[in-house]
């Protein structure tokens, strides 16, 4: 009897599952020691002798925030903003007409992805960015232009070539 007694104890013990109450930190809380308020320390409490530091209520900047204030700032909107604000402005690459001359037959279509595959360009993002035609060197050839912000002496250089701006 005492024999079967102790091997249901045992098996009793096995199945017995972990409690929320019998849980342990592997690791105790260690509480920071404050400072300041009567107790064990005695007169000063450990703050020193007067001066702004031993009041209460006393908390000092952040050091980094003293930088900045100290430094010149150009005003204005638009100036000093965060890259997110400024970011939806799209500025087109620049093309001169000398590098139309270059880059194309006569009589060929120029646009965005024409001059990406002409090498005049680069993809941003796989995409074909925003291009503005400048009227820096000459042309001689016709070229139709389309799809492109271009420049009113391009244009005219353009024009005088026999080509078109669409």
């Amino acid at each position: 009897m005492h024999a079967l007694l102790s091997k249901r104890s045992r098996s009793l013990k096995l199945k017995h599952n972990m409690q929320l109450h019998e849980l342990k930190s592997a690791t105790p809380k260690k509480t920071a020691t404050r400072v300041g308020r009567g107790g064990k320390r005695g007169k000063t409490s450990g703050r020193g002798h007067k001066g702004q530091n031993a009041r209460a209520g006393n908390s000092s900047r952040p050091e980094m925030r003293e930088h900045i204030k100290k430094i010149p700032k150009l005003r204005g909107h638009g100036v000093n903003r965060a890259q997110t604000v400024n970011a939806e402005k799209v500025q087109p690459v620049v093309v001169n007409v000398a590098a139309l001359e270059s880059g194309f037959e006569a009589g060929a279509t120029v646009n965005r992805k024409t001059m990406v595959a002409a090498g005049l360009l680069e993809t941003v993002r796989r995409k074909a960015p925003a291009v503005k035609i400048l009227g820096n060197g000459e042309l001689t050839k016709k070229l139709v232009v389309e799809d492109c912000l271009v420049s009113a002496s391009a244009k005219t250089k353009i024009e005088a070539a026999g080509g078109s701006v669409a």
